[in-house]
Order: C-alpha cells, then structure tokens, then sequence
C-alpha cells in the first residue's frame, strides 16, 4: 500500500457527544470532532470532501448515532472511518462496551448504544478497509475483542478488515484534561496530524499512528491506546506526513490555488476561535479577508466562510450585507448538490424571511428542496 485512500470511495463519520443529562459533561468532545473534522478534509493531510466526511454531534438516541454511519457504509468502496468520541460505560450486569448518548445514566446499558450495534453497522459496509476510532472510557474491551481470540466474545464482535485503534485499556477511563482544548488522546492524535513524525514516511500508516500515540501518551502517564487489526490492515496509509522533508530535493510545485485553498482554511478557524471567545468585531475583519482570497467556485471552505461571516453580520444588524453575502454563494450552488449548498439556500431563505422578503425566501428553498431531493438545477432569479 503506497497511496492514500481515494478520498471519493472513501467515507468517514466521525460521532462525538459533549452534552449530557445525567453525566459529566464533555466540552472537548465538540472542538475533537471539528478539528478532526477538518483534519480529514485537509487537502495536506488526506483531502476527504467535506460531504464525506459526516459530523454526529450530541445524538439522543441509536437512530441519530446509527443511520449516519449505515449511509456511509453504503457508500464507502475504498476507506470507511468510524470516530466516537463521548462516555464509555460499562452494563451493570456484563463486561460489554457501551457509548453514551446525550441522556445516558451510568451503569444502564439499555440507556447507551452497545458497541456491539456500531460493529454490525460498520460490519455491512462493503469499504476494501474499515477502521473504528473509539475515544471513550473502556474502548479498550473492543480492541480486546478484536484481538484475533477464538472465544466467543470475538467472534461475536469481529469486523472483516478492520482496525480497531482505542484511547484506554479495557479497564481505565479516557482522560480529557482540564483547561486542554481536545481529551488526551484525541489531543494526541491531532498533534501527530498537524506536526507529523520527525524522520517517518512520506505517507503515515495506521500502525505507525498507533506507535507513536503510545510513546507519547505513556511519556505524560496518560492511557495507553489499544489496537487490534485484521488482515494486516494496519499498513494501510491514512494521512501524508506533514513533518516529511528533504531539503536536498525540491518539494514540488506549489500551486496558487492551494495556497488560497490553504489562507481560506486558516481564516475560517482564526474567526471560529475569535467567535468563540465572543470577539465578533475581531472575526469580521479577518472573515472578509478569507473570502477575499476566493478558493475554488464551490470549494466547501469559502461556503463554510460566507455561511459564517453572514452569521456574524446578521448578529451585528447588518441584515442587507449579510443577505449579499449568502446571496452570492447562492449563485454558486447551482455547481453542487453537497450538504453545504442545502444549507447555505436554508440560511438565505431564513435573512430574506426576517427582513420581509417571503416570496424571494419561498424561491430559495424550493430551490433547496430540489437539491436536496432530486438533485435538479433551478435557480430562481434574486
């Protein structure tokens, strides 16, 4: 294996819940799943489009957690990525591995998804790979059970081609430390993304995440990851190494559009970190600045720039620039028929609805009804 997966037969759902009625809550859970997020879809790193790669944040009960994941078992041909990240329980009467939902209670398995059910999801996808990332308190009992053992727990629990990468033994609790931005391991996992390895492979396999994960977390005496794998998946090359360089060769050419592509990313996450911190004043600024740039027509990240910019305009009363602004990516949607083109019509049609305009708002979401359904072009005329 000395490619990447193709990023067009691949699919990934990455699931995370923050939230919680009668557990602790988990705050880093949200930034896990949209830096993952957006790792994934770094064109430097795997370049997974951005309708490939679904967010489930805070899912209620096993159909919001599930249906996700089946739809991309369909789809995926090449890769299909699995991520949870949230509270790990344990049944009050068994050894097996449950993951929260948003009202969950401790020690009631009934209350949470059993592994056992995300398995059976990921098991019908006829991906040539599958992988499940499970950051959560007890993960480890599915690497245990994936381990190759003949009882049969295993055989019950076993994914043909499938590598299982967990953040704690199958007795210790995950960790998400106070005052850090991400949990431990996912932490971790996102350095390694970001930084790459010092002196690995052009391309990273995912052994070799799996490696260096577990130096790096026994140096800081945090849970140990497990792993388990099946035919011999775990050479499979996941992401490029960002730390891969050689200095006595050219690294290539660098496209003009990739570095717009690039400026536009990095613009997006200064305001989101900006706006977290209620600084929408100082996210202005920068949001314009990005869209300048103007990656690609119909690049996911300038919609995700104009949706966030027209959101920052409408909570200042700048009501008629933020409908331009959404009104512009509205001319571009009738290029794809991705979940941001939906949205971006279901935004617009909301602007144009506050400020009276309801006929228009009315046109833009049949507009939206079309894509989102039938897939059909029609664009009514603003």
């Amino acid at each position: 294996m000395n490619r990447l997966p193709d990023p067009a037969a691949s699919r990934a759902v990455l699931i995370g819940t923050s939230s919680y009625q009668n557990l602790e809550q988990l705050p880093a859970v949200e930034a896990n799943l949209r830096d993952l997020s957006d790792a994934l879809r770094d064109a430097m790193l795997w370049g997974l489009p951005e309708q490939h790669c679904a967010v489930v944040a805070d899912p209620s009960d096993a159909s919001a957690m599930l249906d996700p994941v089946y739809g991309a078992a369909e789809e995926a041909t090449d890769t299909f990525l699995v991520y949870f990240a949230g509270h790990g329980l344990r049944d009050a009467d068994s050894a097996d591995l449950y993951l929260a939902l948003t009202g969950s209670r401790e020690g009631t398995g009934y209350t949470a998804v059993a592994y056992e059910h995300l398995r059976t999801a990921v098991r019908s996808s006829r991906a040539r790979r599958r992988v499940i990332v499970l950051d959560c308190c007890f993960s480890g009992r599915a690497a245990r059970a994936l381990a190759g053992n003949t009882d049969a727990l295993a055989l019950q629990v076993a994914v043909d081609g499938a590598y299982v990468l967990t953040s704690s033994p199958k007795d210790r609790v995950s960790l998400a430390p106070e005052g850090e931005l991400h949990t431990a391991f996912t932490g971790e996992l996102l350095h390694l993304m970001r930084l790459g390895v010092t002196g690995g492979p052009e391309l990273i396999d995912l052994d070799t995440i799996y490696r260096v994960l577990d130096e790096r977390l026994r140096a800081k005496s945090r849970p140990q990851p497990q792993r388990s794998q099946e035919n011999d998946i775990g050479r499979l090359p996941l992401i490029r190494n960002r730390a891969r360089a050689d200095h006595r060769f050219p690294a290539g050419p660098v496209l003009d559009v990739d570095v717009r592509a690039a400026m536009v990313a990095a613009g997006l996450k200064l305001a989101r970190l900006l706006r977290s911190q209620g600084r929408n004043r100082d996210a202005l600024p920068v949001l314009r600045l990005a869209l300048e740039e103007q990656a690609p027509e119909g690049e996911s990240n300038t919609f995700a720039v104009q949706l966030e910019l027209s959101e920052v305009l409408a909570d200042a009363g700048q009501m008629r620039e933020a409908i331009e602004v959404l009104e512009q990516a509205f001319h571009q949607t009738h290029k794809t028929f991705g979940p941001e083109a939906v949205l971006i019509c279901r935004r617009l049609a909301d602007l144009l609805q506050e400020s009276g305009n309801h006929i228009q708002a009315c046109e833009v979401l049949k507009h939206a009804l079309d894509l989102n359904q039938h897939g059909t072009i029609r664009r009514p005329a603003l």
